[in-house]
């Protein structure tokens, strides 16, 4: 990819893990698409990486959907963790593990980060309002007219015995770690967590009553309770890493560099409540988490009632994978909210891939395959320091832009120098230097692509179409 000088480190990368209650959405292709293109760089510019991502298989909105389908619940929780595993091939990803909460290791994890907290776990009656969407109970800040500010949805009143973890305690301690402009990014984010922490932490329950809720880990100890959901899941962040034996945990979480991505609505789940468990069994804390926006559809929320989801296996199957990365990676801003409908992603696909990368590709490579005697010579490294600091504070929208300038840049030059007339081979020559170093630049957004160009070049071959125009 060029000259790196930057200091080598560990780096352990996780996507939060979907619900298996639905098909996978766009949302979270957008989350593992950024993931993925991270990873890929810090493996390109020499670290170690440890990319995680899976599927959060417990709790009540699981059990509801299995009921609702008339299936066998860990037969229903199979299907769709299959169907999350297809992106693997789809999406083109390169994570490492892939992790199931109902999987023995982690269930074994989840149960030994309950004993490690277990000086913060207390018990106690308890009523109050739940929300099966958010799977957590609410308080008045999260209600609008009595209803869910998220799923616009009326709460059930819910009066029974839990286990209680004292987030409470950690207010301090967690003030002081997001003292640290490092540990979110956005920095709104962040100040929105703190303004969570100054508000006042209660205590969240850790347990549902197995008799209305079956479908869990079970407590340690107490046969008549199984695992809150989150407090079960977030623990897989760990769990994929085999803690709590050492190993890889040691390597990539204690001593390497910690990033987890995230939607903006996680905020107090994956920079609180999973950071205060942390402190309390002992673990060091999150290095970082990025929060990236949502993806609407014509000014709305993606639903499946209103019927405006689009799915990842849809893109891939009309625009192929490296256009659907491209499309995601660029056009879908990485920290805001976008609209995206299937109109602007043909516009933008017509408009970039097919009469932009493709066509500058096409155009440089049909000129040196006919006035080349030889492959143009690619210098062993270039510096792109430029570009790296784009994807080092994981602005892959910048970082794309940055990309799509220089083949910008390069169209210009060959309407200036005009090629195809003079047949100047050092100009030729040069124009296939500069496309390899775009492909150098593509390598982690658009891996398929950046191998393609390369072996062009290297050959000195015309191409085939890289992205036919759509109809």
């Amino acid at each position: 990819m060029g000259h790196y000088t930057r200091m080598k480190e560990t780096f352990y990368i996780t996507t939060t893990l979907p619900y298996v209650n639905a098909e996978p959405h766009i949302g979270f292709a957008l989350e593992i698409l950024q993931a993925d293109a991270l990873a890929r760089y810090k493996r390109l510019t020499g670290h170690e990486v440890f990319f995680n991502t899976g599927t959060d298989e417990h709790g009540q909105k699981i059990l509801e959907a299995a009921e609702k389908a008339g299936r066998d619940i860990q037969e229903y929780a199979d299907y769709y963790a299959g169907e999350f595993g297809k992106l693997k091939d789809t999406l083109n990803l390169s994570y490492d593990a892939f992790i199931r909460t109902t999987s023995p290791e982690h269930v074994r994890a989840a149960q030994e980060m309950w004993q490690r907290c277990k000086h913060d776990i207390y018990k106690k009656e308890f009523e109050g309002l739940y929300c099966v969407g958010c799977e957590r109970f609410l308080a008045q800040r999260d209600l609008i007219d009595g209803k869910c500010h998220i799923h616009q949805t009326e709460p059930q009143l819910i009066k029974e015995n839990n286990w209680f973890f004292r987030f409470s305690k950690y207010e301090k301690a967690l003030l002081e770690y997001l003292s640290d402009t490092k540990v979110i990014i956005p920095d709104w984010r962040r100040e929105e967590a703190i303004n969570f922490v100054k508000e006042g932490l209660e205590d969240f329950s850790i347990s549902r009553d197995k008799k209305r809720l079956s479908w869990g880990i079970p407590v340690p100890g107490d046969d008549s309770q199984v695992m809150y959901v989150w407090f079960d899941a977030l623990t897989s962040y760990i769990s994929c890493l085999g803690w709590p034996d050492k190993g890889n945990f040691e390597k990539f979480w204690t001593e390497g560099h910690t990033l987890q991505m995230a939607g903006k609505d996680q905020v107090r789940f994956q920079s609180l409540m999973w950071q205060a468990m942390l402190t309390s069994a002992g673990i060091k804390k999150t290095d970082q988490v990025f929060y990236h926006g949502f993806i609407n559809s014509e000014g709305q929320k993606m639903s499946k009632s209103i019927g405006n989801v689009i799915s990842p296996y849809d893109l891939v199957k009309k625009y192929g994978t490296d256009a659907t990365r491209y499309l995601l990676l660029r056009h879908v801003h990485s920290t805001e909210d976008t609209d995206v409908t299937w109109e602007k992603l043909d516009e933008w696909y017509n408009a970039h891939l097919a009469n932009g990368l493709g066509n500058l590709t096409s155009r440089i490579m049909t000129l040196a395959a006919a006035n080349l005697d030889k492959p143009a010579e690619i210098p062993e490294w270039e510096n792109m320091e430029e570009y790296f600091a784009l994807l080092e504070k994981y602005d892959f929208n910048a970082a794309m832009d940055y990309i799509w300038n220089k083949i910008g840049t390069l169209d210009l030059l060959i309407q200036d120098k005009k090629p195809w007339e003079s047949k100047d081979k050092k100009v030729i020559s040069d124009l296939a230097i500069r496309l390899y170093s775009i492909a150098r630049m593509i390598n982690p957004l658009m891996p398929e692509t950046s191998a393609k160009i390369k072996a062009l070049v290297k050959a000195n071959k015309k191409p085939e179409n890289l992205f036919p125009r759509l109809n």
